[in-house]
């Protein structure tokens, strides 16, 4: 098992899947804390990095497309010290942090790993019932129903609706915003066959926020109504309408045999040789073979 641990967290890694504990220090960040333990399959990973900086560094996770509902919900906008994909990183531990770079990267090489996006969520997001309260109010999911109810600064005419209540059901997007500057952010639900343009100021289906502590946490109410959505993939394919009939016509496509399993030595022998190659085409440099190669030889003892 590769492991390393920083004030800012401990990340472990088991071959399998990535562990990533947020650290107790002071300067976590809240939305890190409230979020808590994280567990990444391999196949979630489209990539790590690690920048050194001259007294510390930051180790970087880059997740594939569609794997994960926080990362949908909040579309990139989750700063770095709310980010949960990134470990801060002492100088004197850039060691370490170089080790589990090269050993996730070796159970990527080797496991074959995709890049490319997926079309289900292979994270749970956070877990429910989940409450915050930011802004002009608080945001209540139970996994089935969301609660809104509005607080002493929400503007007069959304506050005169009262509570509001919305089912799962009749969601079709949630979107997350930070405040950035003089714009206010906010969180808000797309009601089905309701699209509104109103500013969430006045937006019975949205939460207001003016960039303070708690704001962040919304993102985590957003995650969790993202996570049981349907994903993004499957809602694109479904846009795509066939003409009549087409779909029924279309011949039955027999899947492919399964094929028996293969002696663990003879794939790693041919792992082997399929990495010469790879270094013989270019596309891995002499650096990455021979570490690639010691991973296969591991395997092999």
């Amino acid at each position: 098992m590769a492991e390393i641990i920083q004030k800012d967290g401990t990340w472990a890694f088991d071959g399998d899947a990535l562990r990533l504990t947020p650290g107790r220090d002071k300067n976590v960040s809240l939305l890190r804390k409230t979020l808590g333990e994280l567990v990444v399959p391999l196949g979630a990973l489209a990539g790590i990095s690690i920048e050194q900086g001259r007294k510390a560094g930051r180790l970087r996770l880059r997740l594939r497309d569609g794997a994960d509902p926080l990362l949908h919900a909040t579309g990139g906008r989750l700063t770095e010290p709310n980010d949960p994909y990134q470990l801060i990183v002492e100088s004197d531990r850039y060691g370490v942090a170089e080790y589990f770079v090269d050993e996730v990267r070796n159970a990527l090489l080797l496991d074959e790993v995709p890049s490319a996006p997926v079309a289900e969520y292979l994270l749970p997001g956070p877990a429910v019932p989940l409450s915050v309260s930011a802004g002009d109010g608080t945001a209540s999911f139970d996994g089935e129903h969301i609660r809104l109810e509005w607080n002493w600064k929400t503007e007069d005419a959304k506050a005169a609706a009262g509570i509001r209540t919305l089912a799962l059901t009749d969601l079709s997007a949630v979107e997350w915003h930070p405040a950035v500057g003089l714009d206010n952010g906010h969180l808000r639900f797309t009601v089905k066959h309701a699209p509104t343009k109103a500013p969430p100021k006045y937006d019975p289906n949205s939460v207001e926020l003016w960039g303070f502590k708690k704001d962040p946490l919304m993102a985590l109410i957003a995650a969790a109504v993202q996570a049981r959505l349907p994903h993004p993939a499957r809602t694109a394919t479904s846009d795509v309408r066939e003409p009549h009939g087409v779909r029924d016509a279309r011949p039955e496509v027999p899947s492919p045999p399964v094929a028996p399993a293969e002696d663990d030595h003879d794939a790693l022998l041919r792992r082997l040789r399929e990495l010469g190659e790879l270094r013989r085409t270019g596309v891995l440099t002499d650096e990455e073979f021979t570490l690639a190669k010691q991973a296969v030889l591991k395997r092999m003892q």
